[in-house]
């Protein structure tokens, strides 16, 4: 029987070069491909490989390189097409010690393929018990020593008999992470900026039809101005628009970089084995006839996506837009779209197809300008995640707009969002579509969470496609503001108040309206605005030109330039009604042609509604607050057992299951009370989590379940009076009437047990010593959540924040700012700070108690679920009077957290 793999071990991968291929473990099926992958081998390589010359592989060398027993043995391959293109291989020769050798074909050395074999060898080794990879190299083989030494593992080598014996520790260190994340970096920056910097398109489907898909693509490629060749495929005409056709783009004379596909679906795959054969770098996909048509068109476009890659193309779309770059020296508009907008400063996302025309169309109107556009429509390959790796690289994009649909991987979304937005602002919309096509609810994170999650990041959420691009607009051209202070000048009395109410309504801190009335001009404008913004007290300044008879409005609008250039601070403006960048109020960049200026920074922005503009001002102040503070690494604890923890957890889960009895009727507070709740791969295990959080420096409040009034009374002289008698019911504390506190005495013990067993027939309760007052009881949680990972939730423990769901989100592991801005993200936070007569509390302590949980939650996937249900925060310190936790054998890794692949 062939021995099986986990399917995890298999990905698809994008190279340095930005193509990609696909890695998967051998199989005995591959001896054909792996003899034809030999054949194109070079004498060096060989020599380099085998320590000498090997013309051939004899069947013996196949059956073993390619039968393999995925423990001590594990081979893994890359392809591209059908090919094989490089093989890495270990073998294990002791106790955690494996030797690696790898070999690459000639024609894809250089290309990265070894640096990612790597990557995922190592996975899977440490996966089987094995650190550390030996590797004997000829002092000549350069490249090999070269791929060792560059892949961020402490490194050692000595020569010794003519050989290199390199020695590779394989724990991750934060050089190996910062590699990893590095390379995949460049090459996905890599992969996009192939799609959006074509030296040449074919549009394959360009009929002579009007209004046909094909047809209005070719035409707006044409009248953008592309500056490369375009070439029409179509399968009987000579010529499409006035351009010559070619019946296949295998036929094309050039090389073909970018292929815009409007054929029939059915047809698409077909499309791709000819693009493929052409050796064209990527696909627009603007056919429909895909996932949203139900179950076979999601069938399609999967095996679409799996063709492209494993030939080594990109994919945009399918049912899609099409894509955007208005660089001078590309300018090219491959899309479905007439309009696109001038030169720039914004990278703008949208994975709808059918909103994308009217998307660049508002963008166009308001004057904005892109830097480049991509539809991805179902994104069945390139997605939101793509586009952030690539603008972050790209000097002509300074901010960037998404409107998202659903997030194909959550958690590498929000850590790449999170590096981009130290740097450039990302602005998403995210609508009611959710992570992976499931439902947020289902697990266990509501939308809320979401924006939780998306701000941690430095995220600006925005409700609307018309927040988006107020916010994106005022990012775009005018700087950030240092506060919350904003001066109001204003020809208006009634304007200047909606927009100070409106400044308190969104957080800000508004002055007393400047009111110049209503015959105000170009002198009085600059000389307020001057003031204003020469004041210390002034970060940000809202002008509102609203005249009720005409003015000189291009004399206001040269003045408010005048004033505001070189002030530091932004100024937006209600000018006129206008929405958008007003003609009068651009900086025009450079170069740019009469017929379609490009605003440049220090171009004022105008909103039809002072409240639009203050709402678009609020969300520029809490990104700048956020960017403002140090981006610092989760703190060093030393007193953290995490190997002690990884034990733990193992035995319990590898523990057979428990016969049912007593034990299992006290709640579930010994191991082994096991939920029919979750799924394969193993049965969870519910918990009591004392010895768990014992080995991230937590301690559990003591407690004793009883089962009798005599049982009780033992269990409080032991812990010590006064004591507390609740039910013992993990989920005790959300029902009223299930707790008595402050028993000081035997008698006062009898008697709340038989009112329990009167009232609710409870034959199980818990005694606990009585924490001290005052504390405020507040519930810290963690859902180890499919999409995002470990998700720390905290919320307070009244009944009434409860109801309200006020709660808090932030992804593990937690920095010290990020368990500060989790406290006070709640609502009810102003109760830990010694507000609406409460003292102030330990909350120090209690951020402290996050950033642990936070590193549990990070160092053990298993947990799938945390309750530490109540946390009282005392005075001085923090008592966690319960903790539940649900463990459950992972599927597979966090696949964010180990080496590269597509998702």
């Amino acid at each position: 029987m062939e021995a099986q793999y986990p399917a995890h071990w298999e990905a698809d991968v994008v190279l340095a070069d930005g193509g990609t291929a696909h890695v998967r473990p051998i199989r005995p099926a591959d001896a054909d491909r792996l003899r034809s992958f030999y054949s194109r081998l070079s004498d060096e390589s060989i020599y380099f490989r085998f320590f000498g010359p090997r013309p051939r592989l004899s069947d013996r060398d196949v059956e073993r390189f390619t039968n393999v027993d995925y423990v001590d043995r594990v081979a893994l391959i890359a392809t591209i097409g059908t090919e094989m293109v490089a093989v890495i291989r270990y073998d294990k020769t002791g106790p955690g010690e494996a030797e690696v050798a790898f070999l690459v074909e000639d024609a894809h050395q250089g290309r990265g393929v070894a640096s990612v074999l790597l990557e995922h060898l190592a996975a899977t080794a440490r996966e089987q018990g094995i650190e550390t990879f030996v590797a004997d190299v000829l002092p000549a083989n350069m490249r090999m020593m070269g791929v060792l030494r560059q892949a961020g593992y402490t490194a050692q080598s000595r020569f010794a008999d003519g050989v290199v014996r390199m020695t590779l520790d394989l724990t991750p260190t934060e050089t190996s992470a910062e590699v990893t994340t590095s390379r995949e970096h460049r090459a996905e920056s890599r992969s996009i900026a192939r799609l959006l910097t074509p030296g040449s398109v074919a549009v394959i489907g360009a009929s002579r039809e009007p209004g046909g898909v094909g047809q209005t693509v070719l035409r707006n490629l044409l009248a953008a101005d592309f500056t490369g060749p375009v070439y029409p495929v179509h399968r009987e005409v000579r010529a499409v628009a006035g351009v010559r056709a070619y019946p296949s783009v295998t036929a094309i004379d050039g090389d073909v970089d970018l292929a815009v596909v409007a054929v029939p679906a059915e047809s698409v795959l077909d499309v791709v084995e000819e693009c493929a054969q052409k050796g064209v770098h990527g696909l627009v996909v603007v056919s429909s006839g895909f996932g949203e048509t139900g179950a076979e068109g999601r069938e399609r476009q999967d095996e679409l996506a799996r063709t492209a890659r494993s030939y080594g193309l990109r994919v945009v779309g399918p049912n899609c837009l099409g894509i955007a770059n208005t660089d001078r020296s590309v300018r090219l508009n491959a899309t479905l779209a007439a309009t696109v907008p001038g030169r720039g400063k914004v990278g703008f996302f949208s994975q709808s197809g059918a909103l994308g025309t009217a998307l660049l169309q508002r963008v166009a109107q308001r004057g904005m300008g892109i830097s480049s556009f991509v539809s991805a429509g179902n994104r069945a390959d390139v997605s939101g995640n793509d586009l952030l790796q690539y603008w972050e690289e790209d000097d002509a994009t300074e901010v960037i707009l998404l409107y998202l649909e659903s997030l194909g991987n959550p958690r590498k979304f929000t850590r790449l969002a999170r590096r981009i937005s130290r740097r450039k602002p990302v602005v998403v919309v995210k609508s009611g579509g959710t992570p992976s096509g499931h439902s947020a609810e289902e697990l266990g994170l509501p939308d809320s969470a979401i924006s939780s999650l998306f701000a941690q990041a430095g995220l600006i959420r925005v409700d609307d496609l018309i927040q988006l691009f107020d916010v994106g607009q005022l990012l775009a051209y005018q700087p950030l503001p240092a506060g919350p202070k904003v001066a109001l000048v204003t020809n208006s009395d009634a304007l200047g108040l909606l927009a100070a109410d409106a400044c308190l309504a969104a957080g800000l801190e508004p002055r007393p309206p400047v009111n110049l009335g209503p015959a105000a001009g170009a002198a009085e404008f600059g000389a307020a605005l001057e003031g204003e913004l020469a004041s210390a007290g002034v970060d940000a300044a809202v002008v509102i030109y609203m005249p009720p008879l005409p003015g000189d409005a291009e004399a206001v609008a040269a003045e408010l330039l005048r004033v505001s250039q070189g002030s530091g601070k932004p100024v937006l403006t209600t000018f006129e009604g206008h929405l958008g960048m007003h003609p009068a109020l651009q900086v025009t960049e450079p170069g740019a042609s009469r017929e379609r200026p490009a605003p440049a920074r220090g171009s004022i922005p105008s909103y039809a509604a002072p409240e639009e503009a203050v709402r678009a001002l609020a969300q520029a102040a809490r990104y700048a607050a956020w960017r403002a503070q140090p981006a610092t690494p989760p703190p060093a604890l030393d007193d953290l057992d995490p190997a002690r923890a990884r034990t733990l957890v193992h035995n319990l889960l590898s523990a057979p299951e428990p016969t049912p009895g007593p034990a299992a009727e006290t709640a579930g507070t010994r191991r082994g009370v096991r939920s029919a709740a979750f799924a394969e791969p193993g049965p969870p295990v519910e918990i009591d989590a004392a010895e768990l959080l014992s080995c991230y420096g937590l301690t559990v409040w003591p407690a004793e379940m009883v089962r009798s009034p005599e049982e009780a009374v033992a269990a409080a002289e032991r812990l010590g009076w006064p004591v507390v008698l609740k039910v013992a019911d993990p989920g005790a504390s959300r029902r009223a009437g299930t707790v008595r506190l402050g028993l000081t005495g035997p008698e006062m013990v009898r008697h709340a047990y038989a009112e329990f067993a009167d009232q609710l027939g409870e034959k199980v309760l818990a005694v606990q010593r009585m924490a001290p007052q005052p504390a405020v009881p507040t519930v810290v949680g963690v859902v180890e959540d499919p999409a995002f990972g470990p998700v720390v939730s905290f919320g307070l423990g009244e009944v009434t924040a409860r109801l309200l769901q006020d709660q808090g989100y932030r992804l593990a592991p937690l920095t010290a700012e990020d368990a500060a801005a989790l406290v006070r993200s709640v609502r009810a936070a102003p109760l830990l700070f010694g507000q609406y007569g409460y003292p102030p509390v330990a909350v120090d302590a209690l951020e402290e108690l996050l950033v642990r949980v936070g590193r549990l939650a990070n160092d053990l996937p298993e947990v799938a679920r945390l309750d530490l249900d109540q946390v009282l925060v005392g005075e001085s310190s923090v008592m966690i009077l319960g903790a539940r936790a649900t463990l459950r054998t992972p599927a597979g890794p966090r696949l964010d957290g180990g080496p590269r692949r597509l998702s």
